[in-house]
């Protein structure tokens, strides 16, 4: 349940349940340099390829009336033909590599890459694995990195919001 108060007329301050994101988006000045084209509009393409679907539940989460990504421009595209950007979750399994080299192919360019979630980052809980070929950046480069287990909505639409270089690097 989120609350708002109100500091003054003019900035509210949204608090929520949750505790504050350990860690942010990494996200290289050379991603934002791919970005920029994209600065008003981001169509996305999901890709799982082998995650436990709790990184696909929170992106799910982004298009809801609570979060409504699309206020920001972030839209969910079905063909990776129509993307600018692909979302990958999951570590990178034997069965998906060869899909997510096609998806990755059939992007436009310039496309950005983020790997969403500590299993697309680093495997996670799936490292070591005999169905595991590694992380998401093994097999195509990668521009962003949203951590998490799974990545609350906020944190990802935050990532994606620096990525567009709507809201400054904290601090």
């Amino acid at each position: 349940m989120f609350r708002i108060i109100k500091k003054s007329l003019k900035t509210p301050v949204v608090t929520g349940r949750y505790p504050a994101p350990e860690s942010q988006p990494a996200i290289s000045d050379e991603a934002r340099k791919k970005a920029a084209p994209f600065r008003k509009s981001l169509t996305i393409r999901e890709v799982d390829t082998g995650s436990c679907n709790g990184c696909e539940m929170e992106m799910n989460a982004l298009m809801n009336p609570v979060y409504d990504a699309e206020r920001f421009g972030i839209h969910v595209a079905a063909s990776p033909r129509h993307a600018d950007a692909l979302v990958v979750t999951g570590p990178v399994t034997v069965n998906m590599e060869k899909a997510l080299k096609d998806v990755h192919q059939a992007t436009p360019d310039p496309k950005v890459v983020i790997a969403l979630g500590n299993c697309a980052c680093d495997c996670g809980m799936f490292k070591g694995s005999y169905a595991v070929t590694g992380p998401v950046e093994r097999h195509i480069p990668v521009d962003v990195k949203i951590p998490g287990c799974p990545p609350r909505p906020a944190e990802i639409l935050d990532g994606l919001l620096r990525l567009l270089a709507r809201r400054s690097k904290p601090g």
